[in-house]
């Protein structure tokens, strides 16, 4: 089969036939008819994160049919649409019993601890896989696994939104468009945006945002404070130290700032009498459930979730070299990109 590897930073992927995988006991294998391109991806190949080992196949966010069950697979049968998720829990330990499976110590991620999804075929552990709704696009499917629900757990879960509260997204690419979408859907009553780029901007005021600003005109906390009187929550996206202090000044009396945004900065905090007496929250927030992603496909299916401006190109694997220039293009106005494995 193809399949799109990384053998170092710096170097494009080289899309070269691989032996076909098979599905061990307990995993099934998938054909993958969609995968989405994730900015970690860029990260890797640009060499800002590791992967475990090289060389690899890239890309977490695989959906396709089901054409092979291993031993001891029973729920699962072959012909079936599903989203596999980026890691998956182990169903055992103290984190998966809790019904934080995203917090598995046991998870190994595609794409970086083991092949991913950039390929023709995918094997992967069972209790990875979600059927997918009648109704749902593969494309749309795959994107929710980790650009939809990642957004999701952070606003929902870690940040706790209630209906009627502010929220200021920090960074609004694939994650932040949709973390703007979302927070619309929850009842949100004033979002913000805050990004640097024109066509980001603009993207997430065709996603809901009612205000955006760019941090090149004026301090975004700042201006938060001064239309809303501060937000109950700010969503940071980008993983630099000053979008997140940036978040933490522009939270009201009691809020909190929910950190997705992954990168080595150390994180600079106010003094500590200005932060108590705040009662701020710094949260940290990683990945999804498997119920949030099971509750995201529902929505989809439903139509209450409309991800068709979510896909801005649809690639064949061929092309995905391309795909990652488009996310790393400046000022580029790439939302998410999916390649189609097979499909020239």
């Amino acid at each position: 089969m193809l399949a799109a590897r990384f053998y170092a930073p710096g170097e494009p992927l080289r899309v070269e036939e691989v032996p076909m995988p098979a599905a061990g006991p307990g995993q099934v294998l998938v054909r993958v008819t969609a995968c989405g391109i994730c900015g970690s991806d860029v990260h890797f190949v640009e060499g800002r994160a590791l992967v475990a080992a090289t060389p690899i196949t890239l890309g977490h966010e695989p959906a396709g049919v089901v054409v092979e069950t291993g031993a001891d697979v029973t729920d699962i049968a072959p012909g079936q649409r599903v989203v596999v998720r980026p890691g998956a829990g182990c169903g055992r330990c103290r984190a998966c019993a809790s019904g934080r499976d995203s917090l598995c110590e046991r998870t190994r991620v595609l794409g970086m601890h083991v092949d991913g999804g950039l390929a023709e075929y995918l094997a992967a552990d069972a209790l990875s896989l979600i059927p997918v709704p009648d109704g749902v696009p593969l494309e749309q499917a795959a994107i929710i696994s980790d650009a939809v629900a990642t957004p999701y757990h952070a606003l929902v879960e870690r940040g706790a939104l209630q209906a009627g509260e502010s929220v200021a997204v920090f960074g609004c690419g694939g994650l932040g468009t949709h973390a703007v979408q979302l927070a619309r859907l929850a009842g949100a009553a004033t979002v913000i945006a805050v990004d640097v780029r024109a066509s980001a901007l603009d993207r997430a005021r065709r996603a809901g945002a009612d205000i955006a600003i760019d941090p090149n005109q004026e301090r975004p906390a700042r201006r938060i404070r001064e239309l809303v009187g501060g937000v109950d929550l700010a969503l940071e996206c980008v993983g630099r130290a000053d979008t997140i202090g940036e978040a933490v000044k522009s939270l009201c009396r009691g809020g909190r700032a929910v950190v997705v945004g992954m990168g080595p900065d150390a994180i600079q905090l106010p003094p500590p009498n200005v932060f108590t007496w705040s009662e701020h929250a710094l949260i940290g927030s990683f990945g999804s459930t498997a119920a949030h992603v099971r509750r995201l496909l529902g929505m989809a299916a439903s139509g209450r979730l409309d991800l068709s401006a979510s896909v801005t190109a649809v690639l064949p694997l061929s092309d995905v070299n391309a795909g990652l220039d488009m996310l790393r293009a400046p000022g580029g106005d790439a939302g998410r990109v999916v390649v189609q494995p097979g499909r020239e």
